[in-house]
């Protein structure tokens, strides 16, 4: 059975200081990933709810109850949505779009070292 993804990003900015000039950096983060079902439809549909409703971190941290950002959000031909939210002079921008989970691995550690091993290596 595929299971459809619905991933969220949001564009993070980092500003830094270089030689006496402003650097803005941006990265788009993937700020969360949410299991929608056995069917693309169903993951597109979901993709569509979260672009025209979602509320990025940094406009949030801002707003009053009853606030309702503007919104311009655009559709990809690949079927992304591309989403700028605005609010009070600040600007956000988030991607949606939906994928199909391929892999899956877990975390494993090596084992610990022996005391011999340890040994050898400090000399």
């Amino acid at each position: 059975m595929t299971t459809w993804y619905v991933l969220l990003e949001e564009d993070t900015r980092e500003t830094k200081y270089a030689d006496g000039a402003e650097l803005r950096l941006h990265r788009w983060k993937l700020v969360a990933t949410r299991g929608v079902g056995s069917t693309a439809e169903v993951a597109a549909a979901e993709a569509e709810r979260l672009a025209l409703e979602h509320v990025p971190a940094v406009i949030a941290r801002h707003a009053r109850p009853g606030d309702q950002p503007a919104r311009q959000a655009y559709l990809t031909p690949d079927g992304a949505w591309v989403v700028s939210v605005r609010q009070r002079g600040r600007e956000a921008h988030v991607r949606v779009s939906v994928a199909r989970l391929m892999h899956t691995q877990t975390e494993s550690e090596a084992p610990a070292p022996s005391w011999k091993e340890k040994l050898r290596e400090a000399f």
